[in-house]
């Protein structure tokens, strides 16, 4: 007979004798001071039977005495039992599986109602937690040695690494046999409270198979003075049977002397001593088992004496305190209520097992068991066909998304990092005066500025000479100071944008350049006309004189300024936030307002330069002693190729760079001006002054050329008057005949 049951059997000893030697419970007994004509007269008749252990033998049981309506106290659902249901302890096995991150396990059950409904429940609330079961197994100890091969093929074919053993102590005694013969270490076993609290388990895993297993136990309980009698064997020394000896002899390691005795056992006295003695029997590991068998019997005892003393109308339902304070009760199910430890088992060096309550789950090391890795950040899943929705592929996430689950895009503002494990806000990027470019085209700008300033301060120190005064030297100066603000208002393109720099950059840039075409514009037309004018003596260049030209510079400067002022009081230009030129970055630019004001802004500044390239290329051929007309019509290819080529740049260039490109372009065209008519005239004034005279400008040769060019002036007309008016045009009219008489007397002037 097995150890444990032995204890059991004492256990109920135990309990009756406490119930017998009771005045408070059952007090009409035999051993009381009652008077025997209270004496129970009836004939012995079972009132309640106790046990058994397993599920499977209590439904026989059950079966069996339920027309005798005698009442059964065990551990089968149907059933009083002093044990929760196993419904909470398979969804308190699947909570713990959860907690550890095991996601991925292998199922080991007994083929019985206790391993198959258990593992039902299991399986049911794993699933709902998000646990997957591999493989789920089961057998029975009478099983043939085969089939509980294959089922340890199948664990050692798995690659789960956890196993759920829902599985009776007799059941895991047989399979810890036979997986002694195969190498199944590495695994983390979750054991039901039947197999994971029993010390007899652990002496049986010689391999270590079993080490570091957890699992949920009956909480450890305490009754006072039971070990002592499980101990006492002495009433079982009169015993002269079989039964006694074969337990004796177990108990000891020895045997009776028999006929045949075996040599390597040494001779039973029937007087051995128990104390310090480790031996199964010593082993009180199922004391909490003990203590279910202790309450079940008193729960008996609690039934029989309401019934004896209630009459007629009797509570149906049992609740009392045991000695030590524990209140024991049954629902309506007839369960009690579900309390239950967590062990793990820790082997000593010294082999033995200590069976520890883990108070901190945190304090434990965790294997790992999953069928696929958790996803890494910036990563997706992706369940693979055919297999469990633990099983998953990792597939990394689009640019702009992020998390391990499930993608999501990154808000528009933010930006997946390199790892794709988080969103970062876009970096705001713009055209600064800390990037090479913005440096480069600052010192551009402010390069071109002081050329300008350079050239205006040679001018000023030449203003009295013919080659200034015969290019008219107030549009000069005035054409000087708008390119210097040409070049200045390309530096409002540059650093982040506002609302007050949006503005001012178009329109800055808008008026400036007009201004500076106007003036080109009225240098062209005063030489235009007063060389090309067939009636002299009618003075068309009083229409032209300083006074006009001032009133046509503001004119057409006034008409941008009105363009400007629309465009800036229905849609004007405002600092934006352009989210789709780069996936990753933020470009803070000025949105154009309304399309319309810019490109009409643009317009006239093309129209204004498309004149001046007209009537410089018609005055081109004029004599060039003082014509600046081949150089303006030079400055007006290049400010007009410039600006054809900016178009389609600017609308096709990322980001800052449309900036960089209109910059450019200012910057280029202005270059272009500046160079075109004003460097020559510099060349002269600072390298050959000699041709700076009033002389070389009217010399001989040039006369003659004029006047081969004017064969179609009448009434005497000459260029040297012309050239007077153009060259002294502020100078009265009688002063250049005078001048023109004195040099020719026999023309008419």
């Amino acid at each position: 007979m097995p150890t444990f049951k032995f204890q059991f059997a004492q256990t109920m000893l135990f309990a009756i004798e406490e119930i017998n030697n009771s005045t408070d419970l059952l007090p009409g007994n035999v051993n009381t001071s009652s008077n025997s004509d209270t004496l129970c007269t009836k004939p012995v008749q079972v009132q309640a039977i106790v046990g058994e252990t397993s599920s499977s033998p209590s439904t026989a049981i059950g079966t069996l005495i339920g027309p005798f309506h005698i009442p059964l106290v065990s551990r089968y659902p149907s059933f009083l039992r002093t044990i929760p249901s196993d419904y909470y302890q398979s969804r308190a096995l699947a909570q713990l599986v959860k907690h550890f991150g095991w996601t991925w396990v292998g199922a080991v059950r007994t083929n019985d109602d206790y391993g198959n409904n258990g593992m039902a429940t299991f399986t049911e609330t794993a699933e709902q937690l998000g646990v997957c079961l591999e493989y789920s197994v089961s057998f029975f100890r009478t099983d043939s040695t085969e089939k509980i091969h294959k089922v340890i093929e199948t664990i050692q074919a798995s690659t789960s690494k956890v196993i759920v053993a829902f599985v009776s102590h007799l059941d895991m005694d047989v399979l810890i046999h036979e997986m002694a013969n195969y190498n199944l270490t590495g695994y983390q076993w979750v054991g039901s409270e039947s197999w994971i609290s029993d010390s007899q388990i652990a002496v049986v895993d010689k391999n270590h198979i079993l080490d570091g297993a957890i699992g949920v136990s009956i909480p450890n309980t305490h009754v006072s003075g039971l070990r002592e009698f499980i101990l006492d064997v002495r009433p079982l020394r009169s015993l002269n049977n079989d039964l006694y000896k074969e337990f004796w002899e177990t108990l000891f390691s020895c045997k009776f002397k028999h006929e045949k005795s075996d040599e390597n056992y040494r001779e039973c006295t029937g007087q051995e001593d128990l104390t310090g003695v480790e031996n199964s029997f010593t082993d009180m590991s199922l004391m909490p088992i003990f203590n279910n068998v202790y309450k079940g019997v008193y729960a008996v005892a609690h039934a029989l004496h309401e019934i004896l003393g209630c009459g007629k109308i009797c509570n149906n339902n049992i609740h009392f305190k045991t000695k030590e304070g524990e209140e024991v009760y049954f629902n309506e199910n007839g369960d009690p209520a579900a309390k239950y430890e967590v062990i793990n088992w820790q082997p000593r060096e010294n082999g033995i097992v200590d069976f520890i309550t883990v108070v901190n789950l945190l304090l434990l090391q965790v294997p790992v068991s999953m069928c696929s890795e958790k996803c890494p950040p910036g990563t997706r899943k992706v369940l693979q066909k055919g297999k469990p929705v633990c099983c998953h592929d990792c597939i990394g996430c689009a640019e702009g998304e992020m998390n391990a689950v499930t993608c999501v895009r990154c808000p528009p503002e933010s930006w997946s990092n390199e790892r794709r494990d988080a969103c970062v806000k876009k970096e705001a990027v713009f055209l600064s005066y800390n990037e090479i470019m913005g440096i480069l085209l600052t010192t551009a700008a402010l390069f071109g500025t002081c050329v300008t300033a350079i050239v205006t301060i040679i001018f000023y120190k030449n203003r009295k000479t013919p080659l200034v005064r015969a290019n008219n030297s107030e549009l000069s100066f005035l054409l000087l100071f708008s390119l210097t603000l040409c070049f200045l208002c390309s530096l409002t393109f540059i650093g982040q944008p506002s609302k007050w720099s949006c503005m001012l950059r178009h329109t800055a840039f808008g008026i400036t350049f007009v201004l500076c075409l106007s003036c080109v514009l009225g240098k062209t037309m005063v030489v235009l006309m007063a060389f090309k004018a067939t009636l002299p003596g009618r003075n068309l260049m009083k229409w032209f004189g300083p006074t006009q030209q001032r009133l046509s510079v503001l004119a057409f400067t006034l008409v941008q300024v009105i363009i400007c002022i629309l465009w800036l009081s229905i849609s004007p230009p405002f600092p934006s936030k352009n989210l789709k030129e780069f996936k990753e970055k933020i470009i803070l630019e000025c949105a154009l307002g309304s399309a319309v004001g810019f490109w009409s802004v643009l317009g006239y500044i093309g129209l204004l330069a498309v004149l001046c390239f007209v009537f410089a290329f018609l005055a081109r051929k004029l004599p060039d002693n003082f014509n600046e007309a081949k150089f303006i019509t030079f400055s007006m290819l290049i400010f007009c190729a410039v600006w054809i080529t900016f178009i389609p740049a600017y609308v096709s260039s990322p980001g800052n760079f449309s900036v960089a490109v209109e910059i450019f372009a200012i910057l280029a065209s202005t270059f272009g001006l500046l160079i075109c008519i004003f460097i020559p005239k510099c060349y002269i004034m600072l390298l050959k002054p000699e041709k700076n005279t009033k002389k070389h400008m009217m010399g001989k040769g040039f006369v003659e050329n004029q006047l081969q060019s004017k064969q179609k002036l009448t009434q005497g007309a000459s260029a040297r008057f012309i050239a007077c008016e153009i060259e002294f045009h502020n100078v009265p009219q009688e002063t250049c005949q005078n001048q023109m008489s004195e040099m020719h007397p026999k023309r008419d002037y």
